[in-house]
């Protein structure tokens, strides 16, 4: 299976997907103007993985921002990855917010809870955001 690698602008995170290695990352902002033609592909390329995935996946999520309709569409990248949890493997998602942004969050919480997936959150104070891009 080949690696998905998605460079990032202003309107569109990197994302960033090796299936060796099973770590995952999404990072940037997320503000496509057609959500479903950007997402469409990362949702078919883990419905591949899920046939076969590594044996520990780690998905690394940094969003500083991202728009109502990419809500929507993460959260179903969410129930794909607990359908990987949910078929015994291993899955943990790292959710990554700025300290002072209660509302990314709360978001990350909402996610943790409507998709079922297991999840961390984690606050950073701003000089460490990039860590991940």
């Amino acid at each position: 299976m080949e690696k998905m690698l998605v460079k990032g602008n202003l309107k569109f995170p990197t994302i960033d997907f090796n299936p060796d290695s099973g770590v995952f990352e999404i990072f940037g902002r997320s503000l496509p103007e057609n959500t479903i033609d950007f997402y469409s592909p990362v949702l078919e390329w883990i419905d591949e993985y899920k046939s076969s995935p590594a044996k520990n996946t780690i998905v690394n999520v940094s969003l500083e921002y991202f728009n109502t309709s990419s809500s929507k569409l993460i959260l179903d990248i969410f129930k794909k990855f607990h359908e990987i949890h949910e078929s015994g493997n291993s899955i943990h998602v790292n959710w990554f917010y700025e300290e002072d942004d209660p509302d990314l969050q709360n978001q990350g919480e909402l996610f943790q809870e409507i998709s079922g997936v297991p999840m961390s959150l984690h606050s950073r104070s701003e000089e460490h955001t990039s860590e991940l891009q």
